[in-house]
């Protein structure tokens, strides 16, 4: 099992979302994240997949998503250099030893808060997925009375120079 990586290129019009994600449900595969936007070209949108499978079950992702009438073009990032990020946003309680904690947080993380009340505060993210993960961990810590969390899922784009 591995964590994969795929970029989709497809037709921007109603219901494709609906039958790429159909596909996935249908064949029992489980999504780490799917996200979805137009691209500079109106009539086509750009997907990002994020998913942990075995090679053999990767592959029949791929065939059955180059299968679709709607799909353009299926890119494989797992193996190549890329770039990702998604935004997050975290609620938590506001108190005096919250803002300094956060204010820590903030030399290690990219993060900011974005809004406030007398008691919480909404904190934004973007960041890779592993470094989210962790930013999740250190938030649970500081906050152990809970935090909300709402993520965005990654997007994805090639490298522009092989390293």
């Amino acid at each position: 099992m591995k964590k994969r990586w795929l970029s989709v290129y497809v037709e921007n019009e109603v219901g494709v979302l609906a039958r790429v994600a159909g596909l996935f449900s249908g064949k029992l595969y489980n999504l780490n994240s799917l996200t979805v936007g137009e691209t500079e070209q109106t009539d086509t949108s750009r997907m990002t997949i994020s998913l942990v499978s075995d090679d053999r079950t990767f592959e029949q992702v791929k065939h059955q998503l180059n299968n679709m009438v709607e799909v353009i073009q299926v890119l494989d990032y797992t193996d190549k250099p890329f770039c990702s990020k998604e935004v997050m946003y975290i609620k938590v309680t506001s108190n005096p030893q919250a803002e300094g904690e956060l204010a820590k947080l903030a030399e290690k993380f990219v993060i900011a808060v974005i809004d406030r009340s007398a008691e919480e505060l909404l904190v934004e993210s973007l960041a890779d997925e592993t470094t989210t993960d962790t930013l999740i961990g250190e938030m649970q810590r500081i906050f152990p009375a809970g935090i909300e969390v709402v993520r965005g899922g990654s997007v994805a784009i090639a490298k522009l120079a092989k390293t």
